[in-house]
């Protein structure tokens, strides 16, 4: 009885009624026991613990099955959480794409419900980014890395039948399994969206440092918002630097670091910020290509930034290219969605050299 009790507060009616209608979704995701995620994660030990953020704990546990798991603890139950951890379910239960963390299923029959994803052993590419000086951060991971996030969120965008909004993109929500494959993680609040490709929100939503400012101020949350938040995750590869960094100098921490580096590709000093590791002659026209990449995507005005279909297809030609510099960039071409044209990058800096 305390079971149902819990598993009809914790949404569990709400969600079967949000599956009933796909079968196959219904089939593909899991319900859990409490017993075997309590044992899977050794009673939620302190030392199984993976991460925590603002909707819960995610613990690493061992299924039945013997295969790893990372399992998400939400919060004590409000209505705002359990809106949230049926919205990821619901969302994530639509997704399979390899650079989407695969979502196994879920526990509803405890005081908290439980979301059960595939464990995924590298961490975040934050942590790789900003806390792990020794690693051999190569420009061929870093280009592989942001062309693998943008696959998933072009694949969000526009190749499911209903579009789905990530609205929390930044590098901590990026995971790097064992080969370090980029997996896009943390869909609870994200949006399925209708076809005017828009929603608006009483309550803005997101994280300090990637936030789109034209939706900070109009409320108004489109496919572009995503784009200006994968644009600092750009940045966040080309510099090494945090997005809103409270150390360092006071230029740093007031202006953050999409407006700095605005900044700085303004005033051709692109070598300034950059992460010393890339300043490096043999991948500087590749360098620059990807700056001005993230140049575009953190265009104040929603409208003038790229899709995230032409952000991918732009990272795909900067990776295959020998010589990106001979690339030419168009983001409005006649007839993109009918696959008619390729959008590429031109060079129009083929220098970083400061003070030019």
């Amino acid at each position: 009885m305390i079971k149902e009790k819990f598993f009809k507060r914790n949404g569990g009616l709400i969600l079967q009624q949000q599956l009933s209608a796909d079968d196959i979704v219904i089939n593909k995701t899991r319900i859990f026991t409490a017993k075997e995620l309590d044992k899977g994660t050794d009673h939620f030990n302190e030392n199984r613990v993976l991460g925590r953020g603002g909707q819960g704990t995610v613990y690493k546990g061992m299924l039945a099955d013997g295969n790893l798991a990372a399992i998400k603890k939400s919060k004590k139950v409000d209505e705002s959480q359990l809106g949230q951890f049926i919205n990821e379910v619901v969302i994530l239960s639509q997704v399979n794409h390899r650079n989407v963390v695969k979502l196994l299923g879920c526990c509803l029959e405890t005081e908290v419900p439980m979301l059960v994803y595939e464990f995924i052993p590298n961490g975040t590419l934050d942590r790789l980014i900003h806390n792990d000086e020794e690693f051999p951060f190569t420009w061929s991971l870093r280009l592989k890395i942001a062309a693998e996030v943008a696959g998933a969120l072009a694949y969000l965008h526009s190749a499911i039948t209903i579009p789905i909004y990530h609205r929390d993109i930044k590098s901590s929500n990026i995971l790097l399994d064992e080969k370090y494959i980029a997996k896009v993680s943390d869909f609870g609040i994200s949006k399925s969206i209708s076809i005017d490709k828009t929603h608006l929100t009483t309550q803005v939503r997101g994280t300090f440092g990637y936030l789109d400012p034209e939706y900070f101020q109009s409320s108004q949350f489109t496919e572009k918002s995503d784009v200006y938040s994968f644009g600092v995750v750009l940045v966040e590869l080309l510099t090494r630097k945090k997005p809103a960094s409270l150390s360092g100098s006071f230029e740093d921490s007031h202006l953050g670091l999409a407006k700095r580096f605005l900044v700085m590709m303004d005033e051709n000093r692109l070598a300034s910020i950059l992460d010393p590791q890339v300043l490096d002659q043999r991948i500087e026209e590749e360098v620059i290509a990807i700056a001005e990449l993230a140049q575009r995507c953190l265009n104040l005005n929603g409208k003038e930034r790229p899709t995230m279909k032409e952000v991918a297809i732009v990272l795909e030609n900067i990776k295959l290219s020998a010589n990106p510099a001979n690339i030419q960039v168009n983001f409005e071409t006649q007839g993109f969605e009918k696959g008619e044209s390729e959008s590429v990058i031109s060079i129009t800096n083929p220098s970083w050299t400061t003070g030019r």
